[in-house]
């Protein structure tokens, strides 16, 4: 009777520990899924200041661009195609 009463600690023992290291991993899940939002949401946000800021240098030199385009179209196209792809790429990785 004396051993059962030891199993029967040590199985209460187990699951305490179970219960223990569960509640660690969902923590540790839930933790790691707020920092990589954290990090989607601060990449995000660069991404939106970047594009903020070249809407407004464009805005301020349209004349020059309009111009630039006209002269070089393919270059232009070229362009403004990595520069999607650039961002595809950047978003995809977060």
């Amino acid at each position: 009777m004396h051993a059962m009463f030891k199993a029967s600690e040590l199985v209460d023992e187990l699951q305490a520990l179970k219960s223990e290291v569960s509640h660690l991993l969902n923590t540790a899940g839930d933790g790691l899924l707020d920092d990589a939002r954290g990090r989607a949401d601060a990449l995000v946000d660069q991404i939106k200041a970047s594009l903020n800021e070249i809407g407004e240098t464009l805005s301020e030199n349209e004349d020059h661009v309009e111009a630039l385009i006209a002269k070089r179209p393919i270059a232009a196209m070229a362009s403004a195609f990595a520069l999607g792809v650039a961002i595809g790429f950047m978003l995809r990785r977060h």
